[in-house]
């Protein structure tokens, strides 16, 4: 569709989290359902009800305002955010207890907060196998001549560091490569670091200590992004797309998924560590602004991204802070461990606490997106 970009950004928002945040509350609420635990509410969306209705469970199911997130408040949840009311939890009759969120088995408790997160992360599974079972397998049409370095860039870093035209890359940092987007994404990642990069010469292996170059590239959006190059180009670039099917499909997707992880760790990894910049965190405006273009760039393009922000979402809500599904967990593991509940006034200065650290990241990364638009002038 030939639409300006300011619509695509206006669509994309609302198509991408709308359904990935629906398709997450589904797991809590169809595991409790499922476990007997009543749904008070459920929201897509925070703040003031926009529409509703209530079914014939006593369930309200609404629009809320604040479209950043949603929620499923249970029976005996004190807010929201399921934090437990130890008082009227300790208070409560045989009556209150019955479909009580918090007067359920600890396993049932966990699977119903483990939920959310799993049904993102089945999505993820679902688009990347589906892509895997239409596409196939990209195979290297010529493996050897892929891994072969062809010629050099005019600044090259590997070539500086010995690597010769000819040479065959068989491993990076002692990781054996399988092809050459293997060899992108293990320096890619590691701007201004040293690899030891493992080439073949005259039938014998050989490392060499390659220093990383720092680059900044444009997307054809305007996006920059820090990147490593050495400075290498391959021989050979073709790639065949061998048919898969749904099993193997699978096992593609898990693997895909890994390395996003992966991705992931290093990156966030790297900004503790001062190797990349804060103002690369993003947050609600940048997904918007990605969504947009992403929609922009056709179906397939977006529904990629979308797996790519429904593993971003599982892999955040799984995180240890309390007020999320990590947190709840972890207070799961700790009452399974000491064989009764964590107190109630550590519960409440952990989940205060909690609450505190993601509103004020909420505020940090939507600064920080407001100030990267062009707008602000930068």
């Amino acid at each position: 569709m030939n639409l300006p970009l300011w619509l695509y950004y206006v669509l994309g928002f609302p198509l991408l989290l709308g359904p990935l945040i629906t398709i997450h509350e589904l797991g809590h609420y169809l595991v409790g359902r499922w476990f007997g635990v009543h749904a008070e509410a459920f929201s897509v969306g925070f703040g003031k009800e926009i529409a509703g209705f209530t079914d014939r469970r006593g369930t309200r199911w609404k629009l809320s305002a604040l479209p950043l997130g949603g929620y499923v408040q249970f029976k005996g949840d004190m807010n929201p955010a399921s934090i437990p009311d130890a008082d009227a939890a300790a208070l409560a009759s045989d009556e209150d207890r019955i479909g009580s969120f918090h007067h359920a088995a600890l396993w049932k408790r966990a699977l119903i907060v483990f939920a959310g997160p799993a049904t993102n992360i089945l999505l993820t599974l679902a688009i990347f196998a589906g892509f895997f079972a239409l596409y196939g397998k990209p195979v290297p049409a010529d493996a050897a001549q892929q891994m072969t370095v062809a010629e050099f860039a005019e600044v090259s870093p590997a070539r500086a560091a010995g690597i010769e035209i000819g040479d065959r890359i068989v491993a990076v940092e002692g990781e054996r490569m399988e092809d050459f987007r293997d060899v992108q994404d293990s320096i890619l990642l590691y701007p201004g670091r040293t690899l030891d990069i493992t080439v073949a010469r005259d039938g014998a292996e050989r490392t060499f200590a390659v220093p990383v170059r720092s680059v900044e590239m444009e997307d054809r959006f305007g996006n920059v992004s820090k990147v490593g190059l050495i400075g290498i180009a391959s021989g050979a670039s073709s790639f065949n797309f061998e048919p898969q099917g749904m099993i193997a499909s699978l096992g593609l997707a898990v693997d895909h998924s890994l390395g996003i992880i992966d991705m992931m760790v290093t990156g966030i990894g790297q900004i503790f560590t001062g190797e990349r910049s804060v103002q690369e965190l993003g947050g609600p405006v940048k997904i918007a602004k990605f969504s947009g273009e992403q929609l922009s760039l056709g179906a397939m393009a977006f529904i990629n991204f979308a797996a790519l922000i429904s593993l971003n979402l599982a892999f955040i809500n799984l995180l240890p802070i309390p007020a999320l599904d990590g947190g709840h967990l972890a207070f799961y593991a700790a009452e399974a461990v000491r064989r009764k509940p964590v107190g109630p006034r550590g519960t409440e200065v952990a989940y205060r606490a909690g609450v505190a650290l993601v509103l004020m990241l909420m505020v940090f990364v939507t600064i920080n997106d407001l100030v990267s638009l062009p707008v602000f002038g930068n």
